[in-house]
């Protein structure tokens, strides 16, 4: 169930804008927010780099800073259309994620910014293991998205923001892990960081050199 606030923030630009200034301030602002999942990562102007579900493309401009070969991919051509004025740099793709049409080992990095918990379990895990398809061994995924709040105090303003502007899938992620599930799927390493007391969790991935579907370590 959608609510109209949520409707609104897709349909107006300088609501969604308004929100993710908002949501970013407890992480220390828009800026710092963008390069969560970029920390300690070594992107090169060579570097194949797929945003995915970018949106308007907040997140894919700051790759395209680093890298002369990023991809934006999103279901949505309104948002691609947003994404390609804001970076025109970056090549643009119109796709769903559970159903990439990109060969496998494709991408050196796949990066997804507060995505996934838009997404139904079954969808979810299809879009993992398309992202797993896609990247080279070796690769690495990267996102960040809720988490459930290791800090109390953090519970109130979660809850109203999910309330107000997600639905019941964002809920569902939650109480999900996604770490273990991209071990599962064969990422290994992978490595979770909590900010925001707990309610924000950044995950980088490697997909190992041989590309198997799982690996022990």
């Amino acid at each position: 169930m959608t609510t109209i606030l949520r409707d609104w923030s897709y349909q107006y630009q300088w609501l969604y804008d308004s929100i993710s200034w908002l949501a970013a301030l407890s992480v220390g602002g828009e800026g710092r927010f963008r390069r969560l999942a970029l920390k300690g990562l070594e992107i090169s102007p060579d570097t194949k780099v797929l945003d995915m579900c970018c949106g308007a493309g907040p997140a894919t401009q700051v790759l395209a800073e680093r890298s002369h070969h990023v991809t934006g991919l999103d279901a949505s051509p309104h948002a691609i259309q947003r994404a390609r004025q804001r970076v025109p740099q970056a090549d643009y793709v119109e796709a769903f994620a559970e159903k990439m049409p990109f060969p496998d080992n494709q991408f050196d990095l796949v990066h997804t910014s507060t995505a996934l918990h838009e997404m139904e379990p079954e969808q979810l895990q299809q879009i993992l293991r398309e992202v797993h398809r896609v990247l080279k061994p070796g690769g690495t995924f990267t996102l960040v998205d809720f988490h459930s709040p290791t800090n109390p105090l953090y519970w109130v303003g979660v809850s109203i923001f999910l309330e107000l502007f997600e639905t019941e899938t964002a809920w569902q992620l939650l109480k999900t892990d996604l770490a273990e599930l991209l071990s599962d799927i064969g990422f290994h390493p992978v490595q979770q960081t909590l900010y925001a007391g707990g309610s924000l969790q950044v995950i980088q991935a490697k997909k190992g050199e041989k590309g198997g579907k799982r690996f022990s370590g």
